[in-house]
């Protein structure tokens, strides 16, 4: 019997890194749930499905990613993040992991390090 693959919320609102993201996360096998604005995501989150991580991007327009993170964990405290930027984010990952130090983040810039993405993805996921 396979194992259920793990659920990933996708939010970036660039359309072909979107699709791009989505195609590589689901050829390492996870099953993924995309959106364009942080919006759709939060009203995800706060139904019954099971997601495992959130990668959201950064630079969102609207709602950021700083801040869907904070309204996310609001409704899911220990739902672990990985952050995409096209910009370092250290400091933002520092924050992040200091107002939440129980639940999981990392940060991944883009163009993505497939290697280091899929690594940082079994490592947040448990997979």
């Amino acid at each position: 019997m396979t194992a259920t693959p793990k659920k990933i919320l996708l939010v970036e609102d660039d359309q072909v890194v979107r699709l791009l993201t989505l195609e590589v996360l689901e050829e390492f096998g996870y099953q993924v749930l995309p959106f364009e604005e942080a919006p759709g995501a939060l009203e995800a989150l706060r139904g019954d499905e099971h997601f495992d991580l959130l990668m959201t991007d950064v630079g969102l327009p609207g709602m950021d990613g700083r801040q869907l993170v904070r309204a996310a964990r609001q409704l899911r405290p220990n739902l672990p993040v990985l952050f995409a930027s096209g910009y370092g984010e250290r400091e933002l990952l520092d924050e992040v992991r200091a107002s939440h130090p129980d639940a999981a983040s990392e940060a991944v810039v883009k163009p993505y390090d497939l290697a280091l993405l899929e690594r940082l993805l079994g490592e947040l996921t448990g997979g």
